[in-house]
């Protein structure tokens, strides 16, 4: 069964052959409602190209902005995200939810 390293992986090691600056975006935490597990992972790269997901499309465009960001300055970062409860069921979800998300560049 393929997992998405076998996906991610490759792509990185293919963007850092064509002299590309990378970053490794990997949820460290979840709690409640979230879409995707701690070790799922987004890589992007320079020119902000990405594979892989950390959270089903909801967050994803903040975690490319701080991944281009620490490609560009190399400091790792931790991003949190969450809805509480009240805002989940405002929008139809039956509980809300947090993910962490570390940010770090691939060398």
């Amino acid at each position: 069964m393929a997992t998405d390293a076998d996906e991610i992986f490759p792509q990185i090691e293919r963007w850092r052959a064509q002299g590309h600056g990378v970053a490794l975006a990997t949820v460290v935490h979840t709690w409640g409602s979230s879409p995707r597990a701690a070790g799922s992972h987004l890589a992007v790269n320079e020119r902000g190209e990405f594979v892989g997901s950390v959270s089903g499309g909801c967050i994803e465009g903040a975690v490319v902005t701080e991944a281009l960001a620490v490609i560009g300055d190399g400091k790792p970062r931790t991003l949190e995200f969450g809805v509480s409860d009240e805002q989940a069921w405002e929008v139809g979800l039956a509980c809300g939810g947090q993910v962490r998300v570390f940010v770090e560049r691939f060398e």
